[in-house]
């Protein structure tokens, strides 16, 4: 039996709205906000320098083959805006990290129309030139996903699951959680990325196999893309069922846990066995998914797997749908790109 727990269906907090219910929808807006990604100048070498920095070139030839290349990273986009808070706390060579979350700074100075609407800084729209709707024909029969970014051939596909009561309108809303979906689609398109959010029927077993269905679709085209599956709320059933799914478990590049759950069966999964790096982001006043059981399941982790690839954003104060708004999504998936999964 899966010993995954059971949301209280009616939790209390404030703070941010509740991820596993349908988020606002707004109209379209017209003109496009912000800029796009800030990228560091290249000087050009003088002198001494230029001679160094050849012979340099020639030294790292020689040790390192060829065909060496540097992990893909994402490109900065808008780092300054969606930074972490001072971190309170940090153990175990950083992978645990505590953060000083404030409701009073981090929504209400943050939006526009607190938990509704997010500053304009914090958005850039033109991103929807390169968003669809689309409706995939498949055996399971038609799958609706909002795709973002670059469909064939894409460098990285990240996808992201909807929690209880929201749909796939939710992953693709630019204005709640403080901007954060906006900035996930900008990274995927700025950087040659794919950025999925699907429908699906259930969080049991119909419902992973929709999405596994959509994943497979999206590969196809991409075959060597990493893959990454963020999961939100109750979306977490669907994660950890990808990890015991043969055809995506070998695929995988990363897990992420946002305010979400745990579920032992992972410690048997494909997933677990290849050490794919699993990320979790929590806030110690959730009342659906308690932060102590997340932190006790991750102590787990490290125990049966030492030195396995996981991290942990606590965020002091935070409710159930604060790490949707402040997880940091390049950070998070830079650290996973660079282990190579």
């Amino acid at each position: 039996m899966r010993s995954t727990p059971t949301p209280n269906p009616s939790p209390q907090g404030g703070g941010e709205l509740d991820p596993a219910l349908p988020s606002a929808n707004f109209d379209d807006f017209s003109s496009e906000i912000g800029a796009g990604v800030s990228l560091p100048l290249v000087g050009r070498g003088q002198g001494w320098g230029c001679e160094f920095t050849a012979l340099l070139a020639m030294f790292l030839l020689a040790i390192f083959p060829a065909s060496y290349a540097a992990p893909f990273q994402l490109a900065p986009y808008k780092d300054d805006l969606f930074a972490y808070p001072a971190e309170l706390s940090s153990r175990d060579n950083g992978d645990y990290r505590v953060f000083d979350y404030r409701e009073y700074r981090d929504i209400n100075q943050r939006d526009a129309i607190p938990e509704r609407r997010v500053s304009d800084q914090y958005v850039s729209l033109g991103v929807r030139r390169v968003q669809q709707d689309e409706a995939l024909e498949t055996p399971l029969g038609t799958l609706r996903t909002f795709a973002v970014g670059t469909e064939k051939g894409a460098s990285v596909i990240t996808v992201y699951l909807h929690g209880q009561g929201g749909s796939r309108k939710q992953g693709v809303d630019d204005f709640t959680f403080g901007g954060n979906f906006n900035r996930i689609k900008n990274l995927m398109a700025e950087n040659g990325g794919l950025y999925l959010s699907p429908d699906f029927s259930d969080f049991g077993d119909k419902g992973a196999g929709e999405v596994a269905a959509i994943i497979e679709h999206y590969l196809d085209l991409s075959p060597h893309a990493a893959l990454f599956v963020a999961c939100g709320s109750m979306g977490g059933h669907i994660c950890w069922k990808l990890a015991e799914n043969d055809k995506i478990a070998p695929k995988l590049s990363g897990l992420l846990l946002i305010g979400s759950m745990w579920d032992e069966d992972f410690l048997k999964s494909p997933a677990f066995k290849r050490k794919v790096p699993v990320f979790f982001a929590q806030g110690s006043h959730d009342t659906v998914f308690p932060v102590e059981r997340q932190e006790a399941f991750v102590e787990e982790i490290r125990k049966r797997a030492p030195g396995y690839p996981t991290r942990f954003a606590r965020f002091e104060t935070g409710t159930h749908g604060t790490p949707i708004r402040m997880a940091d999504w390049r950070q998070v998936l830079n650290w996973m790109l660079s282990l190579g999964k």
